[in-house]
């Protein structure tokens, strides 16, 4: 497949499992819970190219970089990780305001999802976000490890094109049962949990609790838990030049940072940590479930395990629901 396609694939870089495009001759590793990065970067780039100019006796040249994205696999992505595509296809596909440099990289990419069928990092809630250890909810291919043997199944369209790389082997009645087992397995192997769905309400009338002052103290600002997230979607525009020549760029950004919400004049509405940490469990589980009906956490427990001192998004969830 590789020979053929762009593959993006978990790989082993020292003592991390990232996610990165496969050269000639290279395997994938799937020994692994879950990769250090999420594969939103295959979407949506750590920094993207949105268009150039050049400053011209007769005015300014533009040119847009909207170019037909390859045809790629991403292969080896886990269920929480697919899941949270369809996050974020909720806000780069919408209606009213489309994405192109998202959208085409999204619709020329088939997303091979690999369940989860080990126990999990303690760190895990995804059935707490209305995510499944073996789902193939943001994919076009499942693959459930049965013991010995992958069971493959074909979500959509753009993953039937595929089969032919899986040969003509069909599932029986027995792959099936074994994939039922595994799945209730991995659901029950799921240990930690939280209350995400109580807590809404409680948000809508809650945003000038003291209790926001509780949580920031230790807060770095370093911006890990958004950089590693697999929903988190901030971004700042920049133009940089050279001379005549200038490229405007898309950049990751986060709601941690100081600068993020700094306005023009000077004055930043949220000039905290306090304000910066309402805002990000705000977004995720109060604002984005106004807008689009769905909780921005996948519950893959990235930023539990990153956040240099130890501020965990579970205990926040936990304490507000005792508000």
């Amino acid at each position: 497949m590789a020979g053929d396609l762009l593959v993006w694939a978990p790989v082993k870089k020292e003592d991390n499992v990232l996610f990165a495009p496969l050269g000639a001759g290279d395997e994938p590793f799937l020994a692994y819970l879950n990769t250090k990065n999420a594969p939103k970067n295959v979407f949506f780039p750590h920094t993207e190219t949105l268009m150039k100019f050049t400053r011209t006796p007769k005015g300014m040249e533009f040119s847009s970089e909207v170019n037909k994205a390859d045809q790629s696999v991403l292969f080896g992505v886990r269920p929480c990780d697919a899941h949270s595509f369809v996050l974020l296809d909720k806000l780069f596909d919408q209606e009213k305001y489309k994405d192109g440099y998202y959208i085409d990289k999204r619709k020329n990419t088939t997303v091979i999802s690999l369940a989860c069928v080990k126990p999990p990092y303690a760190s895990c809630f995804c059935t707490s976000v209305d995510g499944e250890p073996v789902s193939a909810d943001g994919a076009d291919i499942l693959l459930t490890d049965i013991g010995g043997d992958y069971l493959v199944e074909f979500a959509t369209e753009k993953g039937e094109k595929l089969a032919p790389y899986f040969g003509e082997t069909k599932a029986d009645a027995a792959a099936d049962a074994k994939k039922a087992e595994a799945a209730a397995r991995a659901r029950e192997a799921v240990a930690s949990t939280i209350p995400a769905h109580e807590i809404k309400p409680i948000l809508d009338v809650n945003f000038d609790n003291p209790f926001w002052n509780t949580i920031h103290g230790k807060c770095l600002a370093c911006g890990t838990c958004t950089y590693v997230c697999p929903t988190c979607h901030c971004f700042d525009i920049s133009d940089e030049v050279k001379g005549s020549d200038g490229i405007r760029i898309r950049s990751w950004d986060s709601c941690m940072f100081p600068l993020f919400t700094k306005e023009t004049s000077g004055h930043n509405p949220r000039s905290s940590q306090k304000e910066r940490w309402r805002q990000r469990t705000m977004h995720k589980f109060k604002y984005y479930v106004d807008m689009f009906n769905a909780i921005a956490c996948v519950g893959c427990g990235r930023c539990v395990m990153s956040c240099p001192v130890n501020i965990d998004i579970r205990k926040i969830v936990a304490d507000i629901s005792k508000l």
